[in-house]
């Protein structure tokens, strides 16, 4: 356990009773992932898009939307999230440029660089051990592609982890409030981060800080991949 900070306490890795899927889906994400795809964006997304731990769709349906040039596979393990996911897919306008697909983020079934863009928000508090799964994002990824796997970091207190979900999570019910309390505490630091991710030899890569919640491990595209 890093100094200063809580110790943390795992997740369950997969969220799939029909209750965690839809209180996840109900809740409001848009601010945070309308500044991830941004990011993304920034970095210089583009062709084939990997979205690790895609949940009920929200980030691949709104890259199709915004970006008209991609394709998207969204992957998750848990099926109930997927079932969500199809749901929103089906009344998207660009529903033929995203699939989605049940597979395990520390395995992904994919060939090396399959992908020119591999992105991945909010999946990393579940994962007990983030190395296979950081180590898989490079592996699929195209050389000079780009990479954005954002997560939340854990706060340095309890008292400050609450303080977090009154801010950011005090509108929800509790069952909501709750889920976001537990994902604090189960993030890893930036310091965590960044040692995974040497472990995993993601070469290239920075840790920035994006909010009093957020932070990022990212690379801006090289050259074009394909």
């Amino acid at each position: 356990m890093y100094a200063g900070r809580v110790e943390r306490v795992l997740e369950p890795e997969v969220m799939d009773t029909v209750e965690e899927a839809e209180c996840y889906d109900a809740m409001d994400h848009s601010v945070p992932n309308e500044a991830f795809v941004s990011r993304l964006i920034e970095l210089g997304a583009h062709g084939r898009v990997l979205d690790v731990g895609c949940g009920p769709g929200h980030v691949a349906l709104m890259l199709v939307t915004m970006l008209p040039e991609v394709e998207v596979v969204g992957v998750d393990l848990s099926v109930q999230m997927l079932r969500i996911a199809e749901e929103h897919r089906a009344i998207c306008a660009h529903a033929e440029r995203v699939r989605f697909e049940t597979a395990d983020a520390k395995r992904l079934p994919y060939a090396d660089g399959a992908f020119d863009t591999v992105c991945s928000n909010t999946i990393l508090h579940h994962i007990p051990d983030p190395v296979p799964f950081l180590r898989e994002c490079g592996r699929v990824l195209a050389p000079g592609g780009a990479l954005l796997v954002r997560d939340l970091f854990r706060p340095d207190s309890a008292a400050a982890a609450l303080a977090l979900v009154a801010q950011h999570c005090g509108g929800e019910d509790a069952r909501a409030q709750e889920l976001f309390r537990a994902s604090l505490h189960a993030a890893l630091t930036p310091a965590e981060l960044r040692e995974a991710a040497a472990r995993a030899g993601l070469e290239s890569v920075e840790i920035v800080t994006d909010s009093d919640r957020h932070m990022s491990l990212q690379r801006k595209l090289s050259r074009r991949s394909r």
